[in-house]
């Protein structure tokens, strides 16, 4: 199956998240405007933009935790703010990478149990099927050999790797990662969305990947989503990484090259 027929297929899937004119702030600021979205079961979607576009904000409302201040957003067929536990821990999330303390007594394995709460809920203590599914986890990550090693005394992209384990352990539809690559040396930044592209693939997840690097998402997505503020442009590489559209956003502080390659500055972390 050629990528074409394969991103075809997929938009063919239910929608599963639905933005209608949905307006998104805090008080007296207006962080998203008029947001208008489909989001199909098993679409690999990439979200940019520069600083204080919006990007972590439509990551939050995706989460639930922010309701539209007009307009209507749909998460599994529910309005956000109606989300129960039962519907988000089937969005498995990795936050933005935190400086991780090497002396918390923490091993990989208790950190992937953590992702079982979510699907446990209030009161229930998990037991040999969680333990199991952690240990899966962890083999999905190719991490499980590490499993009685302490958190903190791994390198930075393994932690990664731990942290999408725990994300994965509540067993997501959607695998939703703000700025996964962060923090970490080019070499592992290509291994670790090597191994997004990967899960996406095999467990059929749909994926919502936030990131301030478009080269590196560019040959992946199924999709870009280019926000500042409102929704500037969303489609194929193709269609939204035109220079008349990134110039409208990013400025003219762009190259693109013979190869068409897009280079911007550094627009990491976006409020």
């Amino acid at each position: 199956m050629t990528s074409q027929q394969d991103s075809q297929e997929r938009t063919s899937c239910p929608v599963i998240i639905r933005f209608d004119h949905a307006w998104f702030g805090f008080p007296g600021v207006v962080a998203l405007e008029d947001i208008s979205l489909s989001i199909h079961a098993g679409e690999f979607i990439g979200i940019i933009g520069p600083n204080g576009s919006g990007k972590t904000t439509l990551c939050r409302a995706v989460l639930g935790l922010l309701a539209p201040l007009k307009g209507q957003l749909r998460i599994f067929d529910c309005a956000c703010e109606e989300l129960r536990c039962h519907h988000r821990a089937q969005i498995g999330y990795l936050p933005q990478k935190g400086v991780v303390d090497r002396d918390f007594p923490v091993t990989v394995f208790e950190t992937v149990m953590m992702g079982r709460y979510g699907a446990l809920g209030l009161f229930r203590r998990p037991g040999p099927q969680d333990r199991r599914i952690a240990l899966e986890s962890l083999a999905l990550v190719a991490m499980e050999r590490y499993r009685d090693v302490a958190l903190g005394s791994l390198s930075g992209g393994q932690q990664q790797r731990v942290l999408i384990a725990r994300a994965l352990a509540q067993q997501p539809k959607v695998l939703l990662l703000d700025e996964p690559t962060t923090g970490l040396d080019l070499p592992m930044q290509y291994n670790v969305l090597d191994l997004i592209q990967h899960l996406h693939k095999t467990l059929r997840l749909t994926v919502l990947l936030i990131t301030h690097d478009i080269n590196m998402i560019r040959s992946r997505v199924d999709r870009l989503v280019l926000l500042k503020t409102r929704l500037y442009a969303h489609g194929p590489p193709a269609d939204v990484l035109k220079p008349d559209i990134l110039e409208q956003v990013y400025g003219r502080g762009l190259i693109f090259s013979d190869s068409n390659l897009v280079f911007v500055g550094d627009y990491h972390h976006s409020p």
